[in-house]
């Protein structure tokens, strides 16, 4: 028993274990199903966040490139925020679980096309 307890993968499933028995016996999958909820929209912020970070790191950059190409890489990051937004709050199948890998890389083609444009440099 103390060389089971002294590995750490066998300690974390039984801890992992003893949480599910706890949630069953005491009928909290309703308070389970909300904190998955409040998760996944934790971690959608934390990832809008990191990307506003990088963003204010870069914007001087962006500054420098033409109108157009700057509303066209704006835009294609609004659009996959909001597609990776609406794939968390939807939790989409078949056909709409499709059409979100389409729009997703509709808009990496947008994003890489322009930086690619943007930083060719010649002729």
């Amino acid at each position: 028993m103390r060389r089971l307890l002294q590995n750490r993968t066998a300690r974390g499933l039984a801890l992992v274990a003893l949480v599910a028995l706890v949630v069953v016996l005491l009928s909290l999958e309703p308070v389970l199903a909300v904190t998955g909820g409040l998760l996944r929209i934790g971690f959608f912020l934390a990832v809008a966040f990191f990307l506003f970070l990088v963003w204010r790191e870069r914007r001087g950059d962006l500054e420098a490139w033409s109108e157009r190409h700057r509303r066209v890489f704006y835009g294609a990051i609004a659009l996959a925020v909001l597609d990776v937004g609406a794939v968390i709050g939807l939790s989409p199948a078949g056909a709409d679980a499709v059409a979100f890998f389409a729009v997703l890389a509709a808009c990496v083609y947008a994003v890489v096309r322009v930086w690619r444009d943007e930083h060719t440099y010649g002729p």
